[in-house]
């Protein structure tokens, strides 16, 4: 096709180098704003960081094989991301042991990993951007008397954009700073779109990483996770791209994807059937037709999920619609697609699930920037600067009526989810969240009076918005998150009731306890529960209203000992219970 008909126009000004440090700045805020210095969340947060510590307080590592929660098989997931993480825990936690106590240590050192995560992500998504940037199919416009970018500045451009474009996605931000599968699972899709789009060039290198990394997103979250990110990998090797000649190098990648999860499944069959019969039962018994309401909760959640790129994204693949199987387009497509695909056939989803659409939907929308004309980039830019600066303000409006009392009705609402909650201020974290705003302020003047010509002004304003926003949260309002999401209080309280209650070698099981709980009193407290009947100690999860209304099981029979909540909890609570035998 005549590369004057390519929808691309910009001239050599649109693509001005963007400064290294200033991009390094900004991914080193996201990545270590809310990371450190909180308690892990539940759910998969703090299951994540269960099944590390459990890895390695097992003498036999039979549980870093096969990951488990105490004495709790957990077969939802692969081992990968416990096996980094038990290795961060053992390198790491007794330095940090020094300042803290051992938990928090642990703790803190199970969460350098996605310091890695976050830093392959990064890395796969520039230089796969940067590789499908510089090809010969997505050039701009030559210019009549000269002017457009080269083709290096315009592969740049295309990079940069497609990272900040990731750093703004709105539904990642959060999952990006848990010791879950999440980000582990996105950097390692990003490494195989990078590897794809290697492979054109570098058939070799491209297929032996793609081998690797199909690998590893098998072993993070089994076949789940790895399936849509295997079927991406193969049919981004259309008939018509440039990548079809390359095709016979997929048995490579497939001989290496094969071989390093035989070297993790046949040991364990052999050494753990029961564990390897749940963890296939569990991944085969998640697909299933497709369902009404997954469809449903597809079209309700994903937009916001996959803010603000997927606009973008859709209108990249209607503006370049002729050269829909030139690898700029044809890549990211299949990468997000079949992700979409799958995740019809899933019994349920959500955000681990949507997770593996952020990435390319990311590099779609870097490539419909070029298409898009100077006043609908201007509006663009506009709506960040509204937007974000809205949602920086309701974060301080929020904290001042939390700390002030005013306004009332906020103030009200605030303190009706938080019931319980004794106001905390942080000096240090005030400063830094003034700091942030500050430089958000910045930014926003800088693109006002400066009026950069630069076609990623868009997303860098975007990006920083979002880390803006993000800054503000995990700073100003960082305990009452750890007030409203994490257990160790309550978990604190459950021992203090053992040691009082417990007898010398007594076991305590558990009756309807979540898993996300049991893993925070594990974490927290050393506690475990065993399965055997005949212990005369059971902690029960039970809702408020069961308990008064005396439905909830054992309500007639047994003596309780204890019972607690989170402050914040209007409806769950737990009962330390005595039963005769």
């Amino acid at each position: 096709m005549d590369s004057r008909s390519t929808p691309a126009r910009l001239t050599e000004t649109a693509t001005v180098k963007l400064s290294r440090p200033f991009l390094l700045l900004i991914g080193a805020i996201y990545i270590l704003s809310g990371l450190f210095f909180r308690d892990p969340w539940k759910t998969d947060d703090v299951v994540g960081l269960a099944t590390m510590v459990t890895g390695l307080s097992l003498p036999d590592g039979s549980a870093l094989l096969a990951p488990q929660i105490g004495v709790l098989a957990h077969t939802q997931d692969g081992p990968l991301v416990t096996w980094v993480g038990a290795l961060s825990i053992w390198l790491f936690a007794p330095l940090f042991e020094a300042f803290v106590p051992a938990h928090d240590g642990a703790i803190i050192a199970s969460r350098l990993p996605n310091l890695l995560w976050f830093g392959i992500l990064m890395a796969s998504v520039w230089y796969g951007s940067y590789l499908l940037g510089r090809r010969p199919e997505p050039q701009p416009l030559q210019l009549p008397f000269g002017g457009e970018p080269g083709v290096r500045d315009y592969g740049r451009m295309i990079a940069d954009a497609a990272l900040l474009l990731i750093l703004a996605t709105v539904g990642i931000v959060w999952r990006m700073h848990e010791t879950s599968e999440v980000p582990a699972l996105i950097a390692f899709q990003a490494l195989a779109f990078y590897a794809v789009a290697r492979t054109i060039d570098r058939p070799v290198s491209g297929s032996v990483t793609l081998g690797l990394a199909l690998a590893a997103a098998f072993l993070t979250r089994g076949w789940i996770g790895s399936l849509p990110i295997m079927l991406a990998a193969i049919f981004a090797f259309h008939p018509r791209s440039a990548l079809w000649p390359r095709r016979g190098w997929l048995l490579l990648s497939a001989g290496i994807a094969l071989a390093i999860g035989l070297a993790w499944w046949l040991p364990l069959k052999m050494q753990h059937p029961y564990w390897a019969q749940n963890w296939w039962l569990w991944n085969s018994q998640s697909f299933v037709l497709p369902q009404r309401d997954v469809i449903l909760s597809l079209l309700r959640d994903l937009p916001w999920f996959l803010w603000p790129t997927w606009p973008f994204a859709l209108l990249a693949v209607w503006r370049w619609r002729s050269w829909l199987a030139s690898p700029h387009i044809w890549v990211p497509f299949m990468f997000m697609m079949w992700p979409l695909i799958v995740m019809c056939f899933l019994a349920d989803v959500f955000e681990p699930e949507y997770a593996l659409m952020a990435v390319p939907a990311a590099v779609l929308a870097a490539f419909a920037l070029p298409t898009l004309r100077r006043a609908v980039v201007n509006s663009l830019d506009w709506f960040a600067v509204m937007c974000f600066s809205l949602t920086a303000a309701t974060v301080w409006l929020g904290w001042f009526a939390l700390h002030t009392g005013w306004p009332a009705q906020i103030h009200h609402n605030i303190t009706r989810l938080t019931r319980g909650y004794e106001i905390i201020v942080s000096w240090p974290s005030v400063f830094i969240a003034l700091v942030g705003t500050l430089a958000w302020v910045g930014l926003v003047r800088w693109r006002v009076h400066n009026k950069p010509a630069a076609l990623w002004r868009g997303t860098v304003l975007s990006a920083g918005g979002l880390i803006t926003t993000w800054l503000l949260l995990v700073t100003l309002w960082m305990p009452v998150l750890d007030y409203v999401r994490s257990y160790r209080h309550v978990s604190a309280q459950l021992a203090l009731a053992l040691d009082n209650h417990q007898a010398p070698g007594e076991c305590v099981r558990a009756q309807g306890v979540g898993t996300g709980q049991r893993a925070s009193f594990l974490v927290f407290n050393h506690i475990d529960f065993s399965y055997a009947s005949h212990c005369t100690l059971i902690l029960q999860q039970a809702s408020q209203q069961s308990v008064r209304d005396g439905t909830a099981a054992f309500s007639d029979s047994a003596t309780v000992l204890w019972q607690g909540r989170r402050g914040a909890d209007r409806d769950e609570m737990f009962r330390l219970l005595r039963v005769d035998r």
